[in-house]
């Protein structure tokens, strides 16, 4: 077999393994996997760094599948490369329990680099790769040692490119100068609903020339010496490269090639004979050549670059002891990453402080009291704003903006909240920092599905999310965030924390930034609170979620609050002492931690005993389950409105005598005649 013959074979085996997946599992998307076939061929049998030996090597390119719905050429490029991952795993697509999911997924499969499927995200995922890239080669290589030079690629289709999250993630990536970012663009012309000249007439090559980066124009997507050619082309470029790539959805189809119902469904028996008559493959179901087998591996030539690298390390490290552990210890496995003594030390000491201000602070700016400790002592911590910074206070004395050079630690991702969410997942599944950004509370929603997507892929990602409540005040209910920290709260994995006050706001980011196994929201005030109280035992109990902050005696009812209104509910627990009724007070930074304590945690701290009315300027349903029927709940289940903070929260039910009076009207009709 002539090259050209081999190459079209190799590809012919990945275009017949998606085919015969999803028509084993009645279920899946072949036309993207027989359209893009060539494209993975010329870039995984050619330049592609990687070693399937070592899937986690830190020093590999990276390869994004965000057109995540052609799972099946992801797997089989996995499988005949050398990854873990059987040919009786390509056989149990999209089956229960299998390594083989209906879109790729982080830590399910080896040799996956991100979670996609929501189309859009894996670009913008890839940018913050290449940033992360861009970052550590500029901090840890020396002249004569470069330890991190690697690209991130990119396969991406119509779909990934309407989405608006590609021109949030585009623009930015331009901006930054990432060079060492490449995206094919699967130019098919065709999504699910036919023809996209309907609907998507866009200048593609124009727009992302706009953006800053280099376009290849009308790339034979199917022609295997003009890949060659753009690949070679887009690797020499010093801007990040797009390259359209003209192909036929469902190539080697007869009958659904070119057309939207190669796009979702499987080619069914008779078409299957008949593209398999087309290509000229005879090889049986879920078989392959041993030729083309041969010709697939990466084992060898993956080890190889591996050990040259290795090799490379060891002399870095021998010159640069100190640069070496401290990248070690920072590109560590994702999910093990441990923090620095530094940066444990600088923790505590930001939550001592805290406590010996007992300063009445607004817990956005008790973070940033916080960041002003810890950002020094944290090389990796890299922070940003979605054009907020000066309102969520992101940043810290002595920060450094990011430039194009590749050098900051504090970035400007301008009013694109969604780019911003989903680049920080990029650069924490990159590995080598730890990412936070911040926006206003109310503007989550446009991040929302990048921040499920960080629960989904337990990224150790830090959303801030400041203005929390109706206590922003005249910028109105457009601002007012109501039913946000419940709808971030129903997010799983998601650890949200609305502190109270400056200790607890320092706590919250210790444990946010301990945390390894999932990402954290810090909601936080623009107006003052109080401080709540006092003590180390505090300090520890804060970590539990929720904790028992006044405990009279001869308690007669509970009150449970977050935030703000922690200090609402002290107050409102001194007017009931004063008529005789004794009140617990119980602090609920994040429900989300407390309701994974035990079980007798839980109940000494709320016990069921007791009355129990909750307080919270938002929402009140998730509350119910802390109060039980008989309970209730003091929050805002409308819209606000737009006046000072004071005149809304009177309005609303939230100041201390209305809060008492409601707690009275829980007590048994005697206590409450007595009171």
């Amino acid at each position: 077999m002539d090259n050209l013959s081999l190459r079209r074979a190799c590809a012919n085996a990945l275009r017949m393994l998606a085919v015969e997946a999803v028509q084993a599992a009645n279920s899946g998307h072949p036309g993207m996997p027989m359209g893009m076939a060539d494209i993975a061929e010329a870039l995984w049998r050619g330049p592609l760094k990687h070693d399937p030996a070592h899937p986690q090597w830190i020093d590999r390119d990276r390869f994004v599948l965000s057109n995540g719905h052609g799972s099946m050429l992801l797997y089989g490029l996995l499988h005949l490369s050398g990854y873990a991952l059987p040919m009786e795993e390509l056989k149990r697509f999209r089956q229960l329990h299998s390594r083989t999911p209906g879109h790729p997924e982080v830590d399910v499969t080896p040799g996956v680099e991100t979670t996609t499927g929501p189309l859009g995200q894996g670009l913008a995922n890839a940018v913050g790769m290449a940033l992360a890239e861009k970052l550590l080669a500029a901090e840890f290589n020396r002249p004569g040692h470069t330890v991190i030079d690697h690209r991130t690629y990119v396969f991406a289709g119509d779909g990934c490119l309407m989405e608006g999250i590609s021109h949030e993630a585009c623009s930015l990536a331009g901006t930054w100068g990432l060079n060492k970012l490449v995206v094919f663009y699967d130019d098919n012309g065709i999504s699910i609903d036919g023809d996209v000249s309907g609907w998507f007439t866009d200048d593609t090559p124009a727009r992302f020339e706009a953006y800053g980066w280099t376009v290849l124009r009308d790339v034979d997507g199917h022609d295997p010496a003009l890949l060659d050619a753009a690949i070679t082309e887009a690797q020499a470029s010093d801007r990040p490269v797009l390259v359209c790539c003209q192909t036929e959805i469902g190539h080697g189809s007869p009958n659904r090639a070119n057309s939207a119902e190669a796009h979702g469904a499987p080619l069914g028996a008779a078409e299957i004979a008949l593209t398999r008559e087309q290509l000229g493959w005879q090889a049986a179901p879920f078989e392959v050549p041993q030729e083309v087998v041969q010709a697939w591996s990466a084992l060898a030539v993956g080890e190889s670059r591996y050990c040259a690298w290795k090799a490379r390390f060891a002399a870095y490290a021998e010159a640069y002891p100190e640069l070496a552990h401290e990248l070690l210890r920072r590109t560590a496995e994702r999910g093990s990453a441990q923090l620095s003594a530094a940066a444990e030390g600088a923790l505590a000491q930001a939550i001592e402080q805290a406590e010996a201000r007992r300063a009445s602070v607004a817990t956005r700016k008790a973070s940033q009291d916080c960041l002003q400790v810890i950002g020094p002592a944290m090389p990796e911590l890299l922070g940003g704003s979605a054009d907020l910074t000066g309102s969520n206070l992101t940043d810290w004395r002595g920060h450094r903006p990011l430039t194009g050079r590749g050098t900051g630690n504090h970035v400007h991702y301008g009013v694109r909240e969604f780019g911003m969410a989903a680049v920080m997942n990029g650069v924490a599944l990159h590995g080598g920092f730890r990412p936070y950004g911040g926006t206003f509370l109310t503007f989550s929603d446009y991040a929302r599905n990048a921040v499920r997507m960080s629960a989904l892929m337990k990224l150790p990602v830090v959303h801030v999310f400041t203005h929390d409540s109706i206590g922003l005040g005249e910028d109105g209910p457009t601002h007012q965030p109501v039913e946000h920290a419940s709808s971030l709260r129903l997010i799983p994995g998601l650890d949200v924390w609305r502190p109270a006050d400056a200790t607890e706001t320092a706590v919250a980011w210790r444990q946010a930034l301990r945390r390894t196994d999932g990402p954290s929201a810090l909601l936080l005030s623009r107006q003052a609170l109080p401080h709540a109280g006092d003590g180390s035992a505090r300090v520890e109990a804060i970590a539990h979620g929720a904790y028992l902050l006044r405990q009279p005696t001869g308690e007669q009812v509970a009150l449970l609050a977050s935030g703000s209104e922690v200090g609402l509910a002290l107050a409102a627990a001194d007017l009931l002492s004063a008529q005789g009724i004794a009140a617990r007070v119980v602090s609920v930074p994040c429900m989300d931690v407390f309701d994974r304590q035990p079980a007798d945690y839980r109940a000494a701290t709320i016990p069921r005993h007791l009355p129990r009315l909750a307080i919270e300027a938002g929402s009140t349903g998730l509350w119910w389950k802390y109060v039980g029927e008989q309970g209730d709940v003091i929050g805002i289940d409308r819209f606000g409105e737009s006046a000072p903070a004071t005149q809304l929260f009177a309005l609303f039910g939230f100041t201390p005598q209305a809060v008492a009076q409601r707690a009275l009207q829980l007590l048994p009709p005697r206590m409450a005649v007595a009171a």
